[in-house]
């Protein structure tokens, strides 16, 4: 009897306070709501060890969008106001951080140049077909890395036509359709990569609109593990490229390449402190199959680059990326 009563008084009391866990669920809800918005906006303060956690967020936060809708359904779920205020911090955030690479870009004007990038792969099975499609853009210059024998003569043949100017320096090269003068090396090897590893290149466009110094650079690759990101040789070799873009006496300057990270990660400051970057597309190049970044680069100094966009598959595992880029 007395279990009983004790049972009972144990029902009674839960049934006193209905709908706590759901107003707890809300709050939850608009706790993870309220740290979203915070990693958003100041994802700059998040530590980048152990492990480059900070580069590591970087590389992902539009993707933060999606959290973003997830939590709006579940909120709306579970019916709770103060989660869908909360809400409204991280939908504030993300707009002012990407709702202008959502909008179509301006229309081009008469001083603009259109740039090709593309990571071509060297396993591309295809790499006439790649130039060709690459061609049809019409675009004033194209840059491709990892060019390798016996690829990079089907490259050269595809795109001779179009494209009567081009250096190759290493695995990188650019084809122009308009003269090019000065052409050199980039030394931005890392120091523990061995001899031999050359992956940039310079040269002075001759525009119809005059001088163009011209950058195309493919920055070491970064691994993600159980240690976190391992951008080491990345981050010293967008050093090294921006301490030779900084020096730079030509202007306007355009660099194009596999930097192998997106605009926010801090780990290309040195370049995107400098430089601007596109101010509409998203155009995730990588990996081509389910794309969910963009590590293809178009940015510029004394010179606005408009709409990105990305071109259809090739032979690679990058997808090309398109630019206009209007001269100051």
């Amino acid at each position: 009897m007395v279990e009983r009563a004790g049972s009972g008084a144990v029902a009674a009391e839960t049934s006193v306070v209905p709908g706590v866990g759901k107003r707890r669920r809300g709050w939850v809800i608009a706790g993870v709501a309220v740290v979203l918005g915070g990693v958003l906006g100041f994802h700059r303060l998040v530590p980048n060890w152990p492990g480059r956690v900070g580069s590591l967020i970087e590389s992902f936060l539009p993707w933060g969008g999606v959290l973003i809708v997830v939590l709006l359904v579940v909120a709306l779920v579970r019916r709770s106001a103060v989660a869908l205020v909360a809400l409204l911090l991280p939908v504030g955030v993300w707009v002012d951080t990407f709702g202008g690479l959502l909008l179509p870009g301006e229309e081009g004007g008469g001083r603009e140049l259109v740039v090709v990038q593309h990571n071509v792969s060297d396993e591309n099975r295809d790499p006439a077909g790649t130039a060709r499609a690459l061609a049809e853009s019409g675009a004033d210059l194209v840059a491709l890395e990892e060019l390798v024998d016996p690829q990079l003569a089907a490259y050269e043949k595809a795109l001779a036509a179009d494209y009567p100017h081009h250096v190759v320096r290493g695995t990188v090269g650019l084809w122009s359709k308009h003269p090019l003068s000065g052409e050199q090396v980039v030394d931005i090897k890392p120091r523990s990569i061995e001899e031999g590893w050359s992956r940039g290149v310079r040269a002075v466009v001759r525009s119809p609109y005059g001088d163009v110094a011209a950058y195309v650079a493919h920055l070491p690759s970064v691994r993600v593990g159980v240690g976190g990101l391992a951008s080491q040789r990345r981050d010293e070799s967008a050093a090294l490229l921006g301490r030779a873009i900084a020096g730079e006496s030509v202007e306007p300057v355009i660099l194009l390449g596999d930097l192998n990270g997106v605009v926010e990660d801090r780990g290309l400051k040195p370049l995107t402190s400098q430089l601007a970057f596109a101010e509409s597309g998203f155009a995730f190049s990588f990996p081509a199959a389910f794309p969910l970044a963009r590590i293809d680069q178009v940015m510029a100094r004394s010179a606005t680059v408009g709409h990105i966009r990305t071109l259809a598959a090739t032979g690679s595992d990058h997808l090309p990326v398109v630019a206009r880029v209007a001269l100051e």
